[in-house]
């Protein structure tokens, strides 16, 4: 295996781990439960690619990360926020229902590999930013734009609810030989004792242009 694809799949499998942990925790809907989030920047390392195999080359990989997310399909256009990690080693979540971020330790959308972007399903008994998530379907379209005015599009080639006690780690987060994308946010019942939902939806996406 090359040296690059080694790296890759280490940095996913210790973004797996992290993730996983933070998606047990996270998603509570009632506001002041979850930790302030500052505004993340994406490492310099985040997304090595190959010019010409994802039409973004290294050099707008490293200096434009996304600044907006539009689902057509379910009425979402939101600006992006950068989630880094806790001192704890989770996630950190966006501070309100409003915008969804994307993880700065995954991919830029549109290079190698699966990015990442996570927002609320509610929040404070007002409907998040991904509310409707779960009504995505295979083919529905994902557009993101980077802080350069690059436009990726994604094509939705499943949706999928995992309960937390079960969620497929590797699946979502491990290393892939594509440009991709998870959308992330809870669903199932809310359990009021645990201050949060039972499960994850995430929502599989590919690049198409």
């Amino acid at each position: 295996m090359a040296a690059r694809s080694v790296t890759t799949a280490a940095r996913a499998l210790c973004a797996a781990v992290v993730l996983a942990l933070a998606l047990i925790s996270g998603c509570s809907t009632a506001a002041g439960t979850e930790s302030p989030v500052p505004v993340a920047t994406a490492p310099a390392d985040v997304a090595v690619v190959d010019e010409g195999t994802t039409g973004v080359s290294e050099a707008a990989a490293v200096s434009s990360p996304p600044v907006r997310i539009d689902v057509p399909a379910i009425s979402v256009s939101s600006g992006l926020m950068g989630l880094g990690l806790q001192q704890d080693g989770t996630m950190e979540v966006p501070p309100g229902a409003f915008p969804a971020g994307w993880y700065t330790g995954s991919p830029i959308p549109g290079a190698l590999g699966p990015s990442v972007i996570a927002g609320h399903v509610d929040w404070d008994g007002a409907p998040g930013v991904f509310s409707r998530l779960g009504d995505l379907a295979a083919d529905d379209d994902v557009i993101v734009t980077l802080q350069d005015g690059t436009i990726s599009r994604f094509r939705v080639t499943q949706v999928e609810q995992y309960p937390k006690a079960e969620f497929p780690t590797t699946t979502v987060y491990g290393d892939i030989d594509h440009p991709g994308l998870r959308l992330i946010t809870c669903g199932g019942r809310f359990d009021s004792g645990a201050a949060s939902y039972d499960d994850n939806i995430v929502v599989y996406a590919d690049l198409i242009s």
